[in-house]
């Protein structure tokens, strides 16, 4: 049995819809005071109606630095700290190398990677005031591990954040702080489903569970690496992916 986080003041960025959302969403089952962050305030209000619990938003954008110290500040004044950042904020906007633009570039490494770094900053004294801060950075498999055509920047958002987290993970832990990641597979999202059942079919037949993950089941990763049994736990990176990273052809799976 795992020490209850019930009254444990936790941070989502990116939290008002998707992967965040599935993340806000076992916290606040699981007893805790969370805090949506996002950049859309009709998707705040409606993310926070949809989860029940002790659960409120602030809009924030994680590129800017202001921004971020304003989301700390608004979990410290509501909920006493911070004792877990959920770091999720991010964006996955598909453009051929040939075709992307400066602009493009700095759009994505601005809130996956920047707004990871901004983010993490700007909560760092309510952590370690906490006595048991963890943070938990949402990276992918797609960077780190494998690669998608239209993704490059992405992919290298995502292996960023992975070099970003040993350091800091090495800095914070003599202020009791752990930072891991963990690294979703193909989960069923809003964005997702609008591709179609073709796509989703194709996706399942990569992964060897043969179906996506839920964002419910990133969430469950997130809440154990934040709870008192996690504590010796830092610099890594958990993948859960269903298997997906698993097979060398497409051909192991059709043999299984």
């Amino acid at each position: 049995m795992f020490t209850p986080v019930t009254g444990r003041s936790v941070v989502v960025t990116g939290g008002t819809k998707g992967i965040g959302k599935g993340i806000g969403r076992v916290f606040a089952a699981a007893g805790a005071k969370v805090l949506l962050v996002g950049r859309d305030e009709a998707a705040a209000k409606a993310a926070v109606a949809a989860i029940p619990g002790e659960v409120s938003y602030v809009l924030a954008d994680v590129s800017h630095p202001d921004d971020c110290a304003r989301m700390a500040e608004a979990a410290v004044e509501r909920h006493g700290g911070i004792d877990v950042l959920c770091a999720n904020a991010g964006i996955f906007p598909e453009k051929p190398l040939a075709r992307m633009t400066e602009a493009d570039i700095d759009e994505v490494l601005g809130v996956n990677l920047k707004g990871t770094i901004l983010s993490v900053r700007a909560c760092l004294p309510a952590l370690e005031a906490s006595g048991r801060g963890r943070v938990i950075l949402t990276s992918s498999i797609t960077g780190p591990i494998t690669g998608y055509p239209g993704w490059s920047h992405y992919g290298a958002s995502k292996a960023g954040q992975l070099g970003f987290m040993r350091t800091a993970a090495m800095e914070l832990a003599p202020k009791g702080i752990t930072v891991n990641a963990v690294l979703p597979g193909n989960i069923m999202t809003e964005g997702l489903a609008e591709l179609g059942e073709d796509y989703i079919r194709g996706m399942e037949a990569a992964i060897p569970m043969a179906r996506l993950g839920t964002v419910e089941e990133i969430g469950s990763a997130c809440l154990f690496l934040a709870t008192d049994e996690a504590a010796y736990i830092t610099g890594q990176a958990l993948g859960v992916d269903g298997g997906q990273v698993l097979p060398e052809s497409a051909e192991a799976l059709t043999s299984m």
